[in-house]
């Protein structure tokens, strides 16, 4: 077994409250043992926060001495966060474990990384799952297994007790005949799944109308169709001031309201949107082809915006996450500032919406420049930061 002790959470955001394991990655990789070495090359893995459970698998399912040359298959693995991905491939660098090599898919490598679909799951007998926090989300991962690994998989489904709920056994119950709930250890439960059932048809992504405006996500996707208290704040007030730019960043897009509903209003802008979260991009894809807007409105996976040039952006549209996980944190939020200001050029603006009671306003002026407040109530306060 790999040592977890070496795992870390870079690039996402460090923090000693925050880990990069927990007691479920042990419990789930036990509980799943006997399975995983019966089927070593049919083992899908599916919400990995930072390579545990990936790196878990990989070390009991290499023979000893062998070396990754000697795997029996692949590990398949989806990993909805951008930084998770990043994070895996440095803590299996950190192990000494092989990682797989862009542009060389004959190159042997311990596990592949790929989109949450059919070719994730085709043949798999054995599926991993960290347990996802909403039940949206757990409802498309277990509708895709069921539909599309192999008639005899069991999916390992594990979770921090203080986090799962009986309507998780209910999800479960829908996509297979048998779910069972192992006993908690370490305050962390696994529900074992099997015996798939068989369904008419994928129901993910969905969609909703509000007013002339379609939201489509898939399960995963913050706030699923409907539009977030957040978000509305931060539309209202860019329908007051209606700031005009050519190009314009939708940072942490989500579904891609913000981002779809500027460039309803604004025929000549060009935007790109980016977010970490797989599932994310793909409904911010779909939620632009459904607008009319997605020959203007470019969609990017990304961390933090790394891949957009230094300067390229005359306005950046933000409402940051105010949690990482389960716990809140601010550190997101904080790079997601930090992306903003390298982003804009001089002179460009940051619109942001965030929680009232979190008072951003002294690092956004430290971080971006001079900053007003647009709007304030309560629960959220929409500012307007301008790069120095």
């Amino acid at each position: 077994m790999i040592d977890f002790a070496q795992l870390r959470r870079w690039p996402d955001v460090e923090a000693p409250e925050l880990v990069a394991h927990d007691a479920t990655d042990r419990l789930l990789l036990d509980t799943a043992e006997e399975a995983l070495v019966a089927h070593p090359g049919h083992v899908t893995v599916i919400g990995d926060r930072y390579g545990a459970l990936t790196l878990g698998a990989v070390s009991m399912l290499e023979p000893v001495g062998g070396g990754s040359d000697h795997l029996v298959g692949p590990v398949r693995v989806h990993q909805d966060a951008r930084s998770g991905e990043l994070a895996l491939v440095a803590n299996a660098a950190r192990l000494g474990l092989s990682t797989p090599t862009p542009g060389r898919p004959e190159a042997p490598s311990a596990w592949v990384s790929g989109p949450l679909d059919a070719s994730l799951l085709a043949g798999a007998r054995v599926v991993l799952l960290q347990l996802p926090r909403g039940l949206d989300a757990l409802d498309e991962i277990a509708e895709l297994v069921a539909a599309h690994a192999d008639p005899d998989v069991r999916l390992f489904a594990g979770g921090r007790v203080k986090h799962m709920a009986v309507a998780m056994n209910d999800v479960l119950r829908r996509h297979f005949g048998e779910v069972q709930a192992g006993l908690a250890r370490q305050k962390s439960r696994v529900l074992t799944a099997s015996a798939p059932l068989t369904r008419s048809g994928p129901s993910w992504p969905r969609s909703e109308r509000h007013d002339d405006l379609v939201v489509v996500a898939h399960g995963a996707a913050f706030a699923g169709a409907s539009i977030d208290i957040g978000t509305r704040a931060l539309l209202e007030a860019l329908a007051v001031e209606d700031p005009r730019a050519d190009h314009v960043v939708d940072l942490g897009c989500g579904t891609g309201v913000l981002g779809v509903t500027y460039a309803r209003a604004h025929p000549r802008a060009r935007l790109v949107a980016t977010d970490q979260s797989a599932a994310a991009v793909a409904s911010a894809v779909a939620t632009a082809e459904a607008n009319g807007v997605a020959d203007r409105m470019e969609v990017r996976r990304d961390d933090a915006g790394a891949s957009l040039p230094a300067g390229s952006a005359d306005l950046v549209l933000l409402n940051p996450p105010f949690h990482v996980g389960a716990t809140v944190h601010a550190g997101i939020a904080y790079k997601l500032f930090d992306a903003a200001a390298r982003v804009l050029r001089p002179g460009g603006e940051l619109w942001c919406v965030w929680n009232s009671p979190l008072g951003y306003r002294p690092a956004l002026q430290r971080i971006i420049g001079p900053t007003r407040q647009v709007s304030r109530d309560a629960r959220f306060t929409v500012t307007v930061s301008t790069r120095r």
